[in-house]
């Protein structure tokens, strides 16, 4: 009941925390919005002020009629802003957002342009006679360029942030089924791997009780290295190797003298990591498939070392292997490399299998050093 409590209280504070993640960058974009909104008119109000006085005296009162501009272009483009993200608008098409904008711009045009109007004729601004129809028109113009502008920038830091997200959510998805489909495949492995290695000893508990404890000790070993992988999503060349003598071990105890072995590795290969069971799947997979279906057995070698920045392992065993079934991926030796090489070097790692000469059957991984999908 305690760990409950305990586990309760843990998931309730991990909530309240969220939330007040979540509220805190609610707060931030709220003020980033009107930090943006107010110094976006501002400045514009401010530059036109200028290049006007710049050329001509600018009486206060069309000061004010500026004031009540950029006044107003805040009000009613903040109310445009609700309007879009009620309506939805940043999650419509391009095609179907450009009329809207456009129509809506001028519409916004004409709603900000009119209490501007109204106040250079309560202040009496100066206004041209023969051009007054005119300068109606260039005045809502003006106003619904402006919204054109807001718009796109608006439409822009949303669509920046839309592709930011997806991208982020991707890149969240893409990890979270790499780790799923690495310890599936791990999974995968140890029970069908030790299923095997039972297989090899349970003939030696009537017949020869000695060996027989012998195999369970080397059996111990590798239920030890099962274990570890489960932790780990690499494990040293050097460690993988030894799993694989004592696997072998326990094979040329059932196939006696069918069976032979050499293990042939570097000090600097050893030490570079691997996915675990990797290696020990494609022995596996030539014992199975290749040397177990020869009346006079056969002979697994494993040679590995590093060249031009590259861990190189080729496995030779007795046997022939058919070209056409690395189509389908037969063996799950195979299958199961291919994926792993994939998962975690992309196409950086190679994975071969071909049959050297007419009795030999070669197994080549190659994987860069220090690299990783």
């Amino acid at each position: 009941m305690v760990t409950i409590s305990i586990s309760k209280d843990l998931a309730l504070a991990e909530k309240q925390s969220i939330s007040s993640h979540e509220k805190i960058v609610v707060v931030n974009r709220k003020k980033l919005y009107w930090i943006s909104q107010i110094t976006g008119w501002v400045v514009l109000i401010t530059v036109n002020l200028l290049i006007i006085s710049s050329f001509e005296d600018l009486p206060f009162n069309r000061v004010i009629v500026w004031i009540v501009l950029g006044i107003c272009g805040i009000i009613f483009t903040h109310l445009y802003r609700i309007y879009l993200k009620k309506h939805n608008w940043t999650n419509l098409p391009l095609k179907k957002i450009i009329p809207r904008v456009l129509v809506a711009s001028f519409i916004l045009g004409v709603i900000i342009f009119t209490p501007v109007f109204a106040s250079s004729l309560l202040l009496d601004v100066e206004r041209n006679a023969k051009h007054f129809t005119a300068s109606i028109a260039a005045g809502i113009i003006n106003i619904t360029s402006i919204s054109v502008v807001w718009s796109l920038i608006y439409f822009s830091i949303h669509y920046f942030e839309n592709y930011k997200r997806a991208e982020i959510e991707s890149l969240i998805f893409e990890a979270a089924v790499k780790d799923f489909e690495l310890k599936t495949l791990k999974a995968q492995l140890n029970p069908h791997f030790m299923f095997n290695a039972m297989n090899s000893i349970r003939a030696l508990i009537e017949e020869d009780p000695d060996r027989a404890k012998d195999a369970i000790t080397k059996l111990s070993s590798l239920f030890r290295y099962a274990l570890k992988i489960e932790r780990t999503e690499t494990v040293p060349l050097g460690e993988e190797l030894q799993t694989i003598q004592d696997y072998l071990d326990l094979e040329k105890i059932r196939f006696e003298e069918r069976l032979n072995y050499k293990i042939i590795s570097t000090p600097d290969a050893d030490r570079v990591e691997i996915p675990p069971m990797m290696v020990q799947t494609l022995v596996e997979n030539g014992i199975k498939h290749g040397i177990s279906k020869i009346t006079n057995g056969g002979e697994i070698k494993i040679d590995s070392n590093i060249s031009d920045a590259k861990l190189h392992i080729k496995i030779r065993n007795t046997g022939k292997f058919k070209e056409e079934s690395i189509k389908i991926s037969s063996g799950f030796g195979i299958s199961n490399t291919k994926h792993r090489l994939s998962l975690l070097y992309g196409e950086n790692a190679s994975f071969t299998i071909k049959n050297e000469n007419h009795n030999i059957v070669l197994t080549e991984i190659i994987i860069p050093l220090g690299d990783s999908k």
